[in-house]
């Protein structure tokens, strides 16, 4: 049987640097604590917990670790932390990603254009995600995360809007989007489009990619937003296509008269995961 890993799928630059950062830190043997999840992927935060790094579930948890070191994941964090990271002498570790950083200057700036115009900043995201949470506290909360058409419901559409997105969302919903806020608008509409290209245009190739196997595993994190839209591209591609974990999920059945088998994930999916998954499929067909 052939199994093949994509080349093209794996962490993103954002996650790289900030695992680059606390592994780092760890071998300089500094006591570091990650403020959530550093990527939504249990095995990969397992792999580094295990390595000494540290978690917190928020920055409820600062006045107990208070003089600690704590590293800002690739989603970034609102004002709000670094002010009580200050507040309680925390040294910070800041690895948000590049993209994500420009992108809360953005909405900083859009929010307040839109306050002199009394109009609304949109933003295309997932609420309660990590990302988006670090989005609307840049302006206080004073945003509207919509998810899908029915949360538009919530604009005003007597007033300008400016819409803006979370960095991994699809480029296709953005669209359908846009479209659908400037037709029932009566005001003006400003569109930013800030989803990142290094995660949207993983897209085309993964539908090329998993067109050529049988089967299709795809690796992801169940907290990955950005896998879940991209297993639903592999899907579409191909219906045979599996969404993992890890190894421990595989189903044998899956490979029922199967020649070739694809390999993929999502931008919080370690290369040595999809590795492993390969071997592991590899020694069930010998």
């Amino acid at each position: 049987m052939i199994v093949e890993i994509d080349e093209k799928s794996g962490f993103c630059f954002g996650v790289v640097n900030a695992i680059t950062q606390a592994e780092d830190s760890l071998e300089k043997g500094l006591k570091v604590f990650c403020l959530g999840d550093i990527v939504h992927n249990r095995v990969e935060v397992s792999r580094l917990e295990q390595s000494g790094l540290g978690f917190i579930k928020s920055r409820d948890v600062f006045p107990e670790i208070a003089g600690e070191t704590v590293l800002i994941r690739a989603h970034g964090e609102p004002p709000a932390t670094y002010r009580l990271a200050e507040k309680y002498g925390i040294k910070l570790i800041d690895a948000t990603c590049p993209v994500v950083a420009g992108l809360q200057k953005k909405i900083v700036s859009a929010h307040k254009q839109m306050q002199e115009v009394n109009g609304q900043v949109v933003i295309l995201g997932k609420k309660g995600h990590a990302e988006v949470v670090g989005l609307t506290g840049q302006v206080n909360e004073d945003a509207l995360v919509t998810e899908n058409f029915d949360d538009l419901e919530a604009l005003d559409f007597t007033r300008p809007i400016y819409l803006l997105s979370q960095t991994t969302q699809s480029l296709e919903l953005f669209s359908t989007i846009k479209d659908e806020i400037t037709n029932r608008s009566q005001s003006t509409v400003i569109v930013k489009d800030t989803i990142c290209r290094n995660v949207s245009d993983r897209n085309p190739h993964l539908k090329e990619f998993t067109s050529k196997y049988d089967v299709i595993i795809f690796v992801s994190g169940k907290k990955s937003s950005n896998g879940q839209a991209l297993f639903e591209t592999c899907l579409e591609a191909n219906p045979r296509s599996y969404k993992i974990e890890d190894e421990t999920e595989i189903q044998t059945p899956w490979f029922e008269s199967c020649s070739s088998v694809g390999i993929c994930g999502a931008t919080s999916t370690p290369k040595w995961l999809m590795e492993k998954i390969a071997s592991y499929i590899k020694d069930l067909h010998r």
